[in-house]
């Protein structure tokens, strides 16, 4: 069985941009819309999530609103509070702020995670359709190949990527690291859960609300021989056609 998670992202326009993320426990999307250096709107969607509370994120994305552009996908979490927002959708928005920056037209992001054996996998990474990073992975640390080699998965991984690597591979390695973590809710039936825990590192874990962010149950889905049927929904939303 593998976690799979696809990442689409598309320039509608000259001044907006539409990305698209889902994997086996999410699918979110984000437009966003600048002018002069600076985000101008934004606007998140939620199609498939855990929680019945995910949707009402899209609301606190909109204070990226008045963000300057930025060549760094992770300066998002300089700009707001990444406790109160949705982890993924967040992180979609960093990735389109990212791309607008240097003037892309499209990026495809594709990862798969097997499952472990042994605490151990190999995560690997598809940019445009090109292999991109393979990383050896035991428990929380990177063993292979370098620079990788000894960086932990869960402490300071962010701060040693921008600081180390270009912001094209930075980028990429932290859309791997995320998705690495989150493959290990393949270990268990998340099911079984009543409603999101308040531990307080997202928006419906937030102890003010995690008792009433419901679980939707039957939201998790196996890519694992499927992978042409992530965001294939989203094709006809991505180039603009519609806008919802």
């Amino acid at each position: 069985m593998l976690f799979r998670r696809r990442i689409e992202i598309n320039a509608v326009s000259q001044d907006e941009i539409r990305a698209t993320l889902e994997d086996d426990f999410h699918h979110f999307r984000v437009a966003i819309r600048y002018a002069n250096g600076k985000v101008t709107d934004v606007h998140g969607y939620a199609d498939r999530y855990p929680y019945s509370a995910c949707p009402s994120a899209a609301d606190p994305l909109k204070s990226l609103i008045g963000m300057e552009l930025s060549e760094i996908a992770h300066s998002v979490t300089r700009y707001t509070d990444a406790r109160h927002q949705c982890t993924h959708m967040l992180d979609l928005a960093g990735l389109v702020i990212a791309t607008a920056n240097r003037q892309s037209d499209k990026l495809v992001y594709d990862i798969a995670v097997p499952m472990r054996v042994n605490d151990k996998t190999t995560a690997e990474l598809r940019r445009n359709g090109k292999p991109y990073l393979t990383w050896n992975v035991e428990k929380t640390l990177i063993t292979s190949p370098p620079p990788y080699d000894g960086v932990d998965l869960n402490h300071g991984m962010a701060r040693w990527a921008i600081d180390h690597l270009s912001p094209e591979e930075s980028e990429a390695a932290l859309v791997l690291r995320r998705s690495v973590i989150i493959s290990r809710g393949r270990e268990r039936n998340l099911d079984l859960q009543e409603h999101a825990r308040p531990l307080g590192v997202c928006f419906s874990q937030q102890p003010v609300r995690a008792e009433q962010a419901i679980r939707v149950k039957g939201s998790t889905l196996d890519f694992t021989n499927a992978p042409g049927l992530l965001c294939a929904e989203d094709e006809t939303w991505l180039h603009g056609n519609t806008h919802s």
